[in-house]
């Protein structure tokens, strides 16, 4: 780094001693990060104890076995059925109106059954690919054993000996050579002897096509019903002559090296008599598009996976473990994080949990599952892949939890909550590239269903992009805001990228295709107010005057919170591309008619348009509150009454809840600023939980692997989690670098590298006691800076360039147009120019 000189930059008298130096940066500078292991002393007893590894595409878990070694194995695009059904219930549309007369005449209870007779088809479901079983022969108990999950390398490794011998296993997914490699060893020559076999709960064989290869070809169902339907006779079904018939998939196992002896037959890959084996496995399916059927139009799933499998073959272990590293870390090292030091207790990460439970203080440990969201989004996410479903890409399931889907009414959102401000943008590419599957089958539901422009999404979705309301209870099917609320990714990612293309000929059109189905869904109500009809709030349920339970209204929070943002952000989009100005003043003109929010006798934010009970004051969902999280229409620091009405449906609802409820709790907390309350939650985030014979079997909380517990398992926690903890060290969705937004009392002393921030904004904050001791921001895009920060700064602007509205940063250009909202408050701002490339280093002496 070159460094300019200083007094050319300003001139700063601060009592506490700042000093700014303004350096030259490269934006991939590596933030490397030691005692990232996950280890035990014993094998996993089931799923929620194995570790997960990962490479986007193939996901497996690993058990750690010692005589049975089992590694479950995923392929993404392994799902049941075919090609969404456009139009599955051709009358749907006749009942709209009924739906909305009914509503005019404020029984509920008729638009709740009518809304029934507007639903559809059920997603299908994510399958696992199989099992890879290594039956080892051994002799003795075993001793020193330990399995570990690094991820710092993304490699994991299970060690123990047996009558004296030295045993290990390796194993990772390389995602620049696509497959899984394991390694197996032992200290003494020739004491290597097992056999590695390949099963599938789905349709499968093996064939044996090599001394040394193993392949196992199966196919999909054409169709899996959800887990939670109990209706049907057969819910698996094959080749259903009605249906798409089902994907096909192949797997090879192929051993690379060996010093020992090798023959392979159906019954697996036999090895006798060796110290050192490789094994590569890869695996494909006949998946060609959403709207392709996998069988008649599908890939050849056998030629891919020979295709992924022969150049892995001519590089040695050390070359493919290399690669393998150089690829993550390319990702994983870009942010780190110490609290209070980094203590690491000399525990098993079981052990851990257990007394973090009871009330341990272990800051490490929050580090950790901070860092394992990153290590699981880099594992499941990968450019030009799909994206992270509801189990991210590990399910050993047929007929997985909730079909192991998209679930589009938080949970596939939440997945990516963090995804920009934890530096993984490129891991944000498969969601935005499925929005743009989910805008073409999206506007045939919206015409077919709705007889409405634009295009629409309900609750969840599949890999086929099914976009109808599913069959069930209204209070989840019928809520068509899916799209709309996707749609703020689109500009989320621009909004930290700057990405000029990307925001004209991707996110812009998606947004305004959105934004007019909106338009058209909206009507006036007696008041003149737009209104959504009928209107559900995922996926609660109001008690009305009457003492009648139910779901459908009209214009609820949530909804009309999600259509503001849309327009507000598709508003601000217009006036950066230039274009469609009489559309952005008839959007402008819209906004001001929404329905606004309305505040209850509780002193709450209100739910649904009138003031209802709520059937379930607890309710797990806070659906209401996306104008605070993840929205920006309500802010402590802009809009204080809207937030106050916040806090307090906060505390009405409470802290329990799911895994992932209180992943998104400790965000709601964080945006309110009270880091107190998020770090609370964050320690009952981490409750140990599937512990069965003890006080730890059972609730939503963290399983002995780091997962989420739902519970089942549900990813969304773990990276809603991650999300968390960056809203409280960094926020900027208010118009500046909120630094150390929500910082909590019990992490004293700390340090943060590479975070992202709106604007092309990259920041490092070293604290101690609440107070910054030194702030690192990099500038991608270059423009106005302007930082909010605990400690009584202040900048001269005649020693800087001035700020002005007039510049090159995509973010500045939205900052809100109101009076300084830190006045007052003992948080000073300051705003100065940056240069594109450059950073910017403020230390307190």
């Amino acid at each position: 780094m070159s460094r300019l000189s200083l007094s050319k930059l300003c001139k700063m008298p601060f009592s506490i001693g700042i000093v700014v130096f303004l350096l030259f940066y490269n934006s991939n500078s590596a933030h490397a990060q030691q005692n990232l292991k996950l280890w035990y002393k014993q094998p996993a007893r089931n799923w929620n104890e194995a570790l997960p590894v990962g490479n986007g595409r193939i996901g497996a878990m690993v058990f750690g076995g010692v005589n049975e070694e089992l590694i479950q194995l995923n392929e993404e695009t392994l799902w049941s059925g075919g090609p969404a059904n456009k139009n599955p219930n051709p009358d749907a549309y006749k009942y709209l109106p009924q739906v909305r007369k009914a509503l005019e005449n404020e029984d509920y209870k008729l638009a709740e059954e009518l809304t029934k007779k507007i639903q559809g088809l059920f997603t299908e479901s994510y399958e696992p690919l199989g099992d890879l079983m290594i039956r080892q022969e051994l002799a003795g108990k075993p001793s020193a054993y330990r399995r570990e999950l690094d991820i710092s390398n993304a490699v994991s490794t299970t060690t123990f000996t047996s009558e004296g011998t030295e045993y290990s296993r390796e194993v990772f997914i390389s995602a620049p050579d696509q497959v899984m490699v394991v390694k197996l060893k032992a200290g003494k020559k020739g004491a290597l002897n097992f056999t590695a076999s390949t099963s599938s709960p789905l349709v499968f064989k093996n064939v044996a096509i090599a001394n040394d290869q193993l392949a196992m070809k199966g196919q999909a169902p054409s169709h899996t019903d959800p887990n939670y339907l109990q209706t049907m006779e057969i819910p698996v079904v094959y080749n259903d002559p009605s249906q798409c018939k089902g994907m096909r998939f192949e797997l090879r196992l192929k051993v690379k090296e060996s010093d020992g002896e090798v023959t392979t037959d159906s019954a697996g890959v036999h090895v006798r008599n060796a110290s050192e084996v490789v094994l590569l496995l890869s695996a494909a399916t006949s998946f060609n598009g959403f709207d392709k059927c996998p069988d008649k139009d599908g890939k050849n799933e056998t030629a891919l996976a020979e295709q992924y499998l022969q150049p892995a073959l001519a590089k040695s272990f050390d070359v493919l473990k290399t690669a393998h590293v150089k690829d993550y870390q390319h990702f994983f090292n870009r942010t780190s994080l110490v609290l209070n030091g980094n203590p690491v207790p000399d525990k098993a990460m079981d052990e851990r949990l257990k007394d973090y439970t009871e009330g341990a203080r272990d800051p490490g440990l929050e580090m950790l599952y901070f860092q394992f969201g990153r290590y699981l989004l880099i594992s499941s996410s990968r450019p030009g892949g799909i994206p992270a479903n509801l189990q991210g890409i590990w399910n050993s399931h047929v007929r997985p939890p909730w079909s192991s889907n998209f679930t589009t009414n938080i949970n596939t959102q939440m997945n990516y909550w963090m995804v920009e401000t934890a530096n993984l943008s490129e891991l944000h590419t498969p969601l935005l590239d499925m929005i743009g599957q989910l805008e073409k089958t999206g506007t045939e539901t919206a015409k077919n269903y709705y007889r409405a422009k634009g295009w629409t999404l309900h609750h969840n979705t599949d890999i086929w992009a099914t976009t109808n309301p599913v069959s069930g209870s209204p209070s989840w099917a019928n809520w068509p805001m899916g799209g709309a609320w996707l749609c703020q990714h689109l500009w989320e990612h621009y909004q930290f990228t700057g990405d000029q293309e990307f925001l004209s000929k991707t996110a812009y059109p998606l947004m305004k295709s959105a934004a007019i189905f909106c338009l058209d869904w909206l009507i006036e109500d007696q008041n003149g107010k737009l209104v959504t009809s009928p209107s559900t709030t995922p996926e609660n349920i109001f008690i009305d005057a009457k003492g009648y339970k139910g779901s459908v209204s009209v214009a609820t929070t949530m909804d009309m919170a999600i259509i503001w943002d849309l327009f507000t952000n598709l508003i601000e989009a217009s006036e950066k591309t230039g274009q469609d100005a009489d559309f952005r003043k008839l959007l402008i003109e819209k906004r001001s008619k929404l329905f606004p929010m309305q505040i209850g006798k509780k002193g709450n934010l209100q739910e649904w348009y009138k003031d209802w009970e709520e059937a379930e004051p607890e309710h797990r969902h806070i659906s209401h509150l996306f104008g605070l999280f993840p929205g920006r229409q309500i802010s402590p620091l802009y809009t204080p009454t809207y937030a106050q009405a916040a806090r307090r449906t906060m505390e009405l609802r409470g802290d329990g809840g799911t895994g992932w409820s209180k992943g998104w709790k400790i965000n709601t907390w964080a945006r309110l600023l009270d880091g107190n309350h998020a770090y609370k939650l964050i320690r009952e985030q981490l409750k140990l939980t599937g512990v069965e014979g003890t006080n730890y079997a059972k609730g939503g909380g963290t399983y002995p692997n780091l997962l989420d517990a739902h519970p089942p398992f549900q990813i969304d926690g773990n990276f809603g989690g991650t999300s968390g903890v960056t809203e409280m060290l960094l926020q900027s969705h208010d118009g500046f670098l909120n630094i150390l937004a929500a910082i909590p009392d019990d992490w004293t002393t700390g340090e943060v590298k590479g975070l992202r921030a709106r604007g092309g904004f990259e920041v490092d904050i070293t604290w101690n006691k609440g107070q910054v001791s030194k702030l690192a921001v990099r500038s991608k895009l270059g423009g106005n800076c302007r930082i909010r920060v605990p400690n009584a700064l202040k900048l001269e602007k005649k020693s800087l360039k001035p700020a002005t509205g007039d510049n090159t940063n995509p973010f500045y250009k939205s900052f809100r147009a109101s009076t300084d909202p830190t006045k007052g408050t003992g948080k000073p701002t300051f705003d100065f120019m940056t240069e594109a490339g450059k950073e910017y280093v403020l230390i307190g002496k």
